[in-house]
């Protein structure tokens, strides 16, 4: 006997990734939120005093930071009402709004009183990552420190799928993550700090797995050439090499020396 369509199973329509990550109630699991990269604290030259986080997750670097350096005084600033509750647990404060929306003045931030900035694995995510910058640098002391990762878009694998599969894959996390709206390479980064004051200090390159053991096996070289699929690169400089297999630049900043006065005429 043949069973009515009434009583047919039903099939779900298949969630896209725009759907499941986009929207006004994503669906991001935990461990987005749960993640540290390793390379951020490492590149701070100072133990830091008052600490500000854009962007602080569930505040797993915050909290590594206060083990390391119990004197610290650690701020976080994070959008998601979840992450931030479970950050207030690990670090002395969160503030939850967008950073745009802050009154430093009433939440009792004053100018100068920073002297370690972090926006980790976040500008990327801003729809105006410039005017974040330039709006948190009053706050900084003027010795302070100031940590950056950005994903690095003139990668390899971008690169190749985008030759040879003629397609902008986005994903639920990486270089490509739905959630990206602005896109770096290196030159973009040093632009970015450059145009909002700020003065480049150290950069680290975490390379990208895919691409670790040919960036070894070509280390040293002074000219590399590659074969991508039906893309061919050729005459690849030492530095141009290593930027295409780095998945992201962590970046040391500190505040631009104000500009000599003009000399007056005579």
């Amino acid at each position: 006997m043949t069973g009515s369509a009434e009583h047919a199973p039903q099939t779900l329509p298949r969630q896209t990734l725009w759907e499941r990550c986009l929207g006004p109630d994503p669906d991001t699991s935990a461990t987005y939120f749960e993640g540290i990269n390793e390379t951020l604290p490492g590149i701070l030259r100072s133990p830091p005093r008052r600490a500000l986080e854009l962007g602080c997750a569930n505040a797993r670097l915050g909290e590594f930071l206060k083990k390391r350096h119990p004197g610290v005084h650690y701020t976080g600033i994070e959008m998601n009402e979840s992450a931030a509750a479970i950050a207030r647990t690990r670090i002395d404060r969160v503030i939850v709004s967008r950073i745009e929306d802050i009154d430093f003045d009433r939440e009792g931030i004053p100018a100068g009183s920073i002297d370690t900035f972090i926006a980790g694995d976040v500008l990327e995510h801003m729809y105006d990552p410039w005017r974040a910058l330039a709006r948190v640098r009053p706050l900084l002391s003027p010795d302070a420190q100031v940590a950056i990762s950005l994903p690095n878009v003139r990668n390899l694998h971008v690169l190749d799928v985008l030759a040879n599969e003629g397609s902008w894959k986005y994903a639920t996390h990486g270089l490509l993550d739905i959630t990206h709206i602005r896109f770096f390479a290196f030159r973009d980064c040093l632009r970015l700090l450059d145009e909002t004051g700020y003065a480049l200090q150290d950069v680290k390159c975490n390379i990208d797995q895919r691409y670790q053991e040919l960036f070894q096996s070509h280390l040293g070289k002074p000219v590399v050439s590659l074969q991508l699929g039906r893309l061919r690169l050729e005459n690849l400089t030492a530095s141009e090499f290593q930027e295409y297999c780095t998945l992201q630049y962590v970046i040391l900043a500190s505040l631009k020396a104000p500009a000599p006065p003009a000399a007056a005429a005579a």
